[in-house]
Formats: C-alpha cells, structure tokens, sequence
C-alpha cells in the first residue's frame, strides 16, 4: 500500500484513477508520493519516506529538483495535459488585442442606465472597432504542446503562422500543420510578425528575453503575448514601449504591481490552464505516471531523472538505483550481485546531466545486506527494491 498526500486540492477525476493500492493521506510525514500545483516546497522538509512528486501542471519552478534528486526523489510534471485550454486562452488574447472587446464592454456598462444607450453606441463603437486577426503574420516562440496547438488553430482562423523552435520534438513535428513557416532565427519572427506569442520554460537563457533589444527589432504596433512566465519579460521594457507606441498591446496572465492596470496591458488573472478540463487531464496523467513509478518503477515525464520504461516486472525482483552519472557505477552494481550469486535477467540505464537511473531484474530477492552494500556505493542516492 502507498500513501498519497496533496499539498493543494487535486481534481477528484484525477484522484477516482488510483486503485486500491493506494491510499490518501493528509499526514504529509507518511506519504510515498505527493501530488501538488502550486503550493511551495522550496521550504517544507523532505519527508524520508518520500519517493515522488507528481505536479498536475507544466511549470515545476515550485519543486526544489535538485534537492529532490539528490534523495533519489522523482519530479514528475503533465505537458500537454493543459495545452487545449491555454490555446484557447492565447486565441482569446489574440481577439482582446485586435478589437478593444473589453474597454466596449466596460463602455456599455458605465452607459447601461442611458435610454438612449443604442444610438450612443453606433457613435461610440468606433472606439472600440480595432482589427481583425485574419492575414496577420503570428509567430510563435517555442514549438511545444501549447505551441503547436495555437500554430494549428491560428492557420484554421487564417493567420500566416511562424513558429521558432530550434530544439522541436518529432512528437511537435508531426502534430504542426504544414503550412507553419518554420524559422531558424528568432529574429526572423520579430522582424515580420504582427502577433508574438511566447511558449518557452522559465530558464537562464530565456529569462528577460522580451526586452529592449528585443522589441527594437520588432515591427511597429507588435501585440506581445505572454502566457508562459511573467519573467520571460522585462516588463518594465514592454510598458516603455507602450508608452511610445512600438508595442501596440502587451497581453499577460500574471498579474503584478508592473502590468496591472498599466495602460495598454491586458492582464488576466492567470486562467489560462485553470479550465474544468485542464484540471482533470493533469490530475489523470500525474496520477497515472505516479502509479507506473511506484509500482512499477518506470520514469516518464520526470524533470530531474531520465526516462526509463522495463514494463511489468516478470522475474523475482526489480531493483532501482539513483545514482551519479559517472564512470564504473554500472560495473559496481553488477559486482554486488555477481558476488552473493544473484543472476541479473534484465537491466537498463540512462542518464540526463549529472544524474543516472539504473534499473535491474533479478532472479531472487535481494537480502537487505545487498541493498545496504549497494546504498553505500559513493554516488549512489537511493536504492528501491520495487517487486
């Protein structure tokens, strides 16, 4: 039996797909697995018993990753879970930027009391009027999940779509429409795009990368689009921009003191992923990699160790190593086993950066001896007997 503990509230959808393994706890302490969106864990203790956390979202800044793998801690996070209802989202934005649909709302309700509402109206709906999107140039940064559906969509709604994306999946690949222009520099995308919308991770280098230098390139009256992380931008650098009319509307869904209410942002109370569905796809895909992990051991959509899938384990035990990504760890492992007669049936091992995850099938239980000899290995984080 595994216990489950949600640091926020969970999407029952999501949580109906345990079985009967599995059991939910509020004593974090206890808990195997932690299921969490937004709460921080930057701050809270480990708990000893913890093997791994699963975030019903994208974005995993709030989970320490490195502090996790070196426990032997797997981060799982859900792309694409929530992608559907961030494009929708980004569509929407797109509208709220060309036509001014929300200052002629407001208008209608600060005049809803005039009898003679209708005939002001067709006098002041010019104000409003704006532009349509159709055979505007749209270029997207980074060609992921949200990337490719908003790439799709807009080509349906008869955009001209450019998409950037030098590290583009074959998954991506396969999913984009055809008719998006690919381009190999992102320059390219500000030098002729009419829409910019973002769609990259929060990372040292993409940090701040709607600046200054940036906007210059861009064409006059650019509408910028942000649904990715506030910092992405420096915002300072987008308002001075409004200001002197390079950038035509700056549309983000992170509110804070820089954009709200600044003239010339549209800012939305972070909804892009917070639809009914969103939630549900999220909870039913953390719940189902966290259940293959610990059942199972198998690694998918991790943001700390390498994928790794052996299936269902058939022979008398599995065992899984975290460990270091260095040399002879491999030859150490299988030492161990060599030497107390234990045969090895299968195995696999990959690595992603510093860090490695080893995972055997063996034809006896291992006694607890081997697994304190193995845990004592230098470079070894975790050792786990799954089966």
């Amino acid at each position: 039996m595994f216990s489950i503990n949600c640091l926020n509230p969970i999407s029952q959808f999501g949580l109906n797909y345990f079985t009967d393994e599995f059991t939910l706890t509020e004593n974090v302490k206890e808990a195997e697995g932690i299921l969490v969106r937004s709460a921080s864990m930057h701050e809270m203790e480990i708990p000893e018993k913890l093997l791994a956390v699963a975030r019903a979202g994208a974005g995993y800044n709030n989970i320490p990753l490195e502090k996790c793998a070196g426990k032997g801690i797997v981060v799982f996070n859900t792309p694409g879970a929530n992608a559907n209802g961030v494009k929708e989202l980004v569509i929407a934005g797109m509208l709220l930027a060309a036509r001014d649909i929300a200052g002629g709302i407001e208008w209608v309700k600060k005049t809803a009391d005039d009898s003679d509402i209708a005939k002001k109206a067709e006098t002041e709906k010019k104000k409003f009027a704006g532009t349509e999107i159709f055979g505007k140039k749209l270029g997207i940064i980074g060609l992921g999940a949200i990337g490719v559906k908003t790439a799709n969509a807009a080509k349906h709604l008869g955009m001209e779509v450019y998409g950037y994306d030098p590290y583009v999946s074959v998954d991506a690949a396969w999913d984009l429409s055809r008719d998006v222009k690919h381009v190999l520099n992102v320059e390219d995308i500000y030098a002729v795009c009419d829409y910019i919308t973002i769609h990259v991770p929060l990372l040292d280098s993409t940090k701040g990368m709607i600046c200054a230098k940036s906007i210059e390139q861009m064409k006059d009256g650019v509408v910028i689009i942000n649904f990715s992380r506030d910092l992405l931008a420096k915002e300072e650098d987008v308002l001075e921009a409004l200001k002197s009319g390079k950038v035509r509307r700056y549309v983000t869904d992170f509110p804070n003191a820089t954009t709200a209410g600044a003239e010339g942002c549209i800012v939305i109370p972070h909804l892009g992923a917070s639809t009914e569905e969103s939630e549900d796809n999220c909870a039913k895909m953390a719940v189902k990699q966290m259940m293959n992990y610990l059942r199972n051991g198998n690694i998918k959509n991790s943001v700390n160790f390498p994928e790794c899938d052996m299936g269902i384990c058939t022979n008398a035990a599995r065992i899984a190593i975290f460990h270091k990504n260095i040399a002879n760890m491999i030859t150490k492992f299988t030492a161990c086993f060599g030497e107390n007669g234990v045969n090895i049936s299968d195995m696999t091992n990959k690595s992603v950066k510093d860090v490695a995850y080893t995972m055997l099938d063996v034809d006896m239980v291992p006694t607890p001896e081997m697994i304190r000899t193995l845990q004592k290995i230098d470079g070894v984080f975790r050792v786990r007997v799954v089966k």
